[in-house]
């Protein structure tokens, strides 16, 4: 089994700031600095602090990534794209329902943009299923595909418009990396605590991070797993553990 360093398990786990407060956010991102690699803000958070939030955070030297899942008409969304990236965030989403052009239109705007301000451009992910949405709630929405059908094509659209890469279910991984390889980044929620030993879980559309790491998910966003545990540097530490033994797991 290969030797897969703590710092580079670190670098593969985002904390989810699904918080209420600025100052709560920035307690946990004082408790976790260095034991993460990123931290994710999302739609409440950023509905309430707006963009103080970023800047607070990124006084502090941390990787962003804002989960606000874009999805609106193409110029819209390439101009809200352009915001992303003067706030200086390291990686940003938009729905891939929002179609190829849109998503095109956005990697183009963000292009354009990075180049101008001469920093690096963030990474461009495209929200595939949601991991809140099974099959039913697919159908009744209007799709006629299942989850796992519609989650490949949306991740090949978007891969071939520009995207960086997907955001997906765990479950989901094995058959992305079989159907489109390996030169996309897949960022995957819900991620569960306990044993990376594998569990039934379909439902859920879940997994363990020593699962979906192994599976080839490039970053893992966890939250409750660890902002709920009675010590959330030790289970974030038990996180780490199991990213490594994935990263070492993989053939």
């Amino acid at each position: 089994m290969k030797n897969i360093s703590n710092n580079r398990a670190t670098d593969k786990l985002i904390f989810a700031l699904d918080v209420q407060s600025c100052k709560e956010a920035l307690s946990w991102i004082d408790l976790l600095s260095g034991h993460v690699g990123m931290f994710k803000v999302g739609k409440e958070l950023f509905t309430a602090f707006g963009p103080k939030i970023v800047d607070s955070i990124k006084e502090k030297n941390q990787k962003i990534f804002l989960d606000l899942k874009f999805h609106d008409i193409p110029n819209t969304v390439a101009r809200a794209a352009q915001a992303a990236v003067k706030l200086g965030v390291d990686m940003f989403n938009i729905h891939a329902t929002g179609g190829s052009k849109m998503i095109s239109e956005t990697v183009s705007a963000v292009d354009v943009c990075a180049a101008n301000l001469k920093i690096k451009k963030p990474v461009i992910l495209a929200v595939t299923v949601l991991t809140s949405l099974d099959d039913h709630d697919l159908n009744e929405i209007g799709f006629k595909k299942n989850a796992d059908e519609l989650v490949i094509d949306l991740a090949r659209m978007a891969v071939c418009a520009g995207a960086s890469g997907v955001v997906a279910s765990p479950c989901d991984i094995y058959a992305l990396r079989n159907n489109l390889g390996n030169d996309f980044v897949i960022v995957t929620p819900g991620i569960r605590a306990g044993e990376k030993k594998e569990k039934a879980d379909d439902q859920k559309r879940t997994l363990s991070a020593y699962e979906a790491i192994k599976a080839g998910a490039d970053y893992i966003v966890v939250g409750r797993p660890i902002s709920a545990a009675e010590k959330p540097l030790e289970a974030c530490g038990q996180i780490i553990q199991e990213i490594a033994e994935g990263l070492a797991a993989r053939i």
